[in-house]
């Protein structure tokens, strides 16, 4: 074995992605390895990820931070699910959310009931009526859950956050050098790799100075200069399944009320992002360049925002996809050198957050092991798999025809996977979750729903109680959590309370 000890960590790469990593890794291991992050000032990064789910907290959580400081120090603002505008039919709408959607009866899970209660009443509420987290977005109503209240809708509300991504890495960057990790400004010109093994050796910065490493994280962002200019990892194109191909982003000044939720709103090529943050909010279009020109969806963006315009609009281009490894050799590939998934389900933050923690779980001692690699990479494999299919959903499942692009997305094939969860679904309304994928069945069963799906029948099960007792058991669980609603503050009003930004940003 080449590798005789592994104990110095160069990262490369700042932004959310190099930072995020540094924090984690400067709280979790012990003294004995250093922690060395590169990063030049002069290259921008891409920093438009301000949506999040629920494990962020889990992450901020597990580092000491405190919640209501990172939210002032980030501009930040709670998020209850996202609303999905469009997706259906032009003109529909629903909301998936980050909560539980009403509760289970006799061992059967409640969205059977719901099935049912769809197919033999008239007037049945819709299912964003029976979850406290769609209906207090529906009111621009926040607060945090509370937890000697775990029979009530306000002990089960469920939350994430939007943030200014910048301004949470330069927060982070203030926690991880306290930590002792060691910043170096540069910009890399070459890497050196060993000649037996073909492992990185060094990279030799533009002023001269060559850093060395045991193992090196790639935070360099869409061009890999690690895992793919160097190492020639090789990626997997899923374009095929999912067209956009282009990002145009853009901020705005705030509007009124303060939503506590993202806002997706679908286009004749793509769709586009409202986050709300306590200062402006952000907002960008996601298109297909071979469905519509730049300037036509530039234009779109700038015709829907609710604000003021505050900065010239700025394109990211992308392909959709990840690396055939995110860990090959002595390098992993963290944040966008792993891959890109547009940020429809706000997965580019999780994604950091999960593959840190994965390599944490499987960080090297003495020597870096093959069977470590592998398990790591196919671990990683499953989790890129399965959120890429979530987000193929919404596109495959649309009755849109208005457009040559919403046309090719309801016609085109889809991973074998999505089409047996669209077949179970379709059938007696199941929803399957795989091995702890990160989207609950709640989830696939709000997407589902809210693009038009409809199951055939249900299990017979069901049928264990009236229509009367399940007309009633409806209409108590959408009544019990109207009232938990009717007593919540609104998000501004939480905010202005608890974590309210001191100044605006430099």
């Amino acid at each position: 074995m080449i590798n005789k000890s592994i104990r110095r960590i160069v990262i490369v790469g700042g932004g959310t992605a190099g930072w995020m990593t540094a924090a984690a890794l400067s709280h979790t291991i012990h003294h004995e390895y250093t922690i060395q992050l590169i990063e030049s000032d002069e290259i921008a990064t891409i920093g438009v990820g301000e949506a999040t789910i629920p494990p962020i907290k889990i992450f901020n959580a597990s580092l000491g931070i405190d919640e209501d400081e990172f939210l002032k120090e980030t501009q930040g603002t709670f998020k209850l699910g996202i609303e999905f505008v469009n997706w259906h039919q032009v003109g529909t709408s629903y909301i998936h959310d980050f909560g539980r959607a009403g509760h289970d009866l006799n061992g059967l899970p409640f969205y059977h009931y719901w099935h049912r209660y769809q197919q033999s009443v008239s007037n049945a509420h819709g299912l964003n009526a029976l979850s406290i987290n769609s209906m207090a977005s529906k009111h621009a109503k926040f607060m945090r859950a509370v937890p000697d209240m775990p029979d009530s809708p306000l002990g089960q509300l469920a939350n994430a956050f939007h943030f200014d991504a910048t301004l949470y890495a330069r927060y982070l960057r203030k926690y991880s050098e306290a930590k002792g990790v060691k910043r170096t400004e540069g910009k890399i010109t070459s890497v050196t790799q060993r000649q037996a093994d073909g492992y990185i050796d060094e990279l030799i910065l533009e002023n001269g100075e060559r850093i060395s490493g045991d193992l090196f994280i790639d935070c360099s962002g869409i061009r890999g200069l690690l895992i793919e200019q160097t190492l020639k990892t090789g990626y997997e194109d899923w374009s095929h399944w999912l067209p956009c191909d282009r990002a145009i982003a853009v901020p705005c000044s705030s509007a009124s009320p303060l939503l506590p939720y993202t806002r997706s709103t679908a286009h004749s090529a793509g769709w586009q992002w409202r986050i709300p943050l306590q200062h402006r909010i952000g907002n960008g279009h996601v298109f297909s360049s071979k469905f519509m020109s730049e300037d036509e969806a530039t234009d779109i963006l700038l015709k829907n925002l609710d604000g003021e315009q505050l900065a010239d609009p700025r394109t990211i281009k992308f392909l959709t996809g990840k690396r055939r490894k995110l860990w090959n050799k002595n390098c992993v590939a963290i944040g966008l050198s792993s891959g890109f998934l547009e940020p429809l389900e706000s997965t580019s933050i999780h994604l950091i957050q999960s593959t840190v923690n994965r390599l944490i779980s499987f960080l090297p001692n003495q020597s870096i092991i093959q069977a470590d690699i592998d398990e790591f990479n196919a671990q990683a494999d499953f989790e890129y798999d399965r959120i890429r299919d979530f987000i193929i959903l919404h596109y495959k499942a649309t009755e849109r025809t208005d457009s040559a692009f919403w046309e090719y997305c309801k016609n085109m094939e889809i991973p074998a996977n999505l089409q047996r969860k669209f077949d179970l679904y379709r059938g007696n309304g199941r929803v399957l979750r795989d091995n702890n994928e990160l989207f609950t069945d709640t989830s696939w069963l709000q997407v589902m729903s809210g693009q038009g799906l409809r199951p055939k029948d249900y299990p017979p099960l069901v049928d264990g109680i009236s229509e009367q007792e399940l007309t009633e058991f409806m209409d108590e669980v959408k009544n019990v959590i109207k009232k938990c609603v009717d007593v919540m503050p609104t998000h501004e009003e939480f905010i202005a309370k608890h974590c309210a930004a001191n100044s605006m940003p430099k």
